[in-house]
């Protein structure tokens, strides 16, 4: 792939989602343990990106609400601690009321947002992950991702950009 098409035009949300299932199969969790997972750390960074651009306010105290039930484990993924829901499948990132997380929603939203697209980004991410530790991967993938994230402007006018993800800064990544 060279030319044009060693670049996408996308939102930066299905990039983080999609690279954090990679990394998250790099760590040896299954298909749909890492998308999942992957939704989880995508959807936290959306979070607090909208709180720092005023677009969402910060959690309320908890005050006199019911919690949810507490998970009884995390994984930890691109530095969050990920609460897990337990399934016959194996663990799936928990939705905020306890239930698991449906892994064939995130593969269909990374589908459509990288369309025809996605074989070559998926395989430029796993090309950078497996050139380092999984440990160490997991510890650095968030740099690593703000290394070859698409460029969109940094106030509220980037919220929900798209920009050109640049296939070459994935595979430079790593240095």
């Amino acid at each position: 792939m060279r030319g044009m098409s060693d670049s996408v035009r996308v939102n930066r949300a299905p990039v983080l989602t999609l690279w954090a299932a990679v990394v998250a199969e790099r760590l040896g969790h299954p298909p749909s343990t890492a998308l999942s997972l992957a939704s989880a750390v995508a959807g936290t960074a959306a979070r607090a990106k909208a709180r720092r651009l005023g677009l969402a306010e910060a959690p309320a105290d908890a005050g006199d609400r019911p919690r949810p039930p507490a998970p009884q484990r995390t994984l930890r993924l691109l530095g969050r601690e990920i609460p897990v829901a337990e399934t016959p499948g194996g663990p799936l990132a928990a939705e905020p009321d306890g239930r698991p997380a449906r892994p064939e929603a995130v593969a269909a939203y990374v589908a459509r947002a990288f369309g025809k697209h996605l074989p070559a980004v998926r395989a430029a991410m796993e090309e950078l992950a497996g050139r380092l530790d999984p440990e160490e991967l997991n510890r650095t993938g968030f740099r690593l991702y703000e290394a070859f994230r698409p460029e969109v402007p940094p106030d509220v006018a980037g919220w929900g950009a798209k920009g050109e993800l640049h296939l070459d800064r994935i595979r430079r990544a790593a240095g």
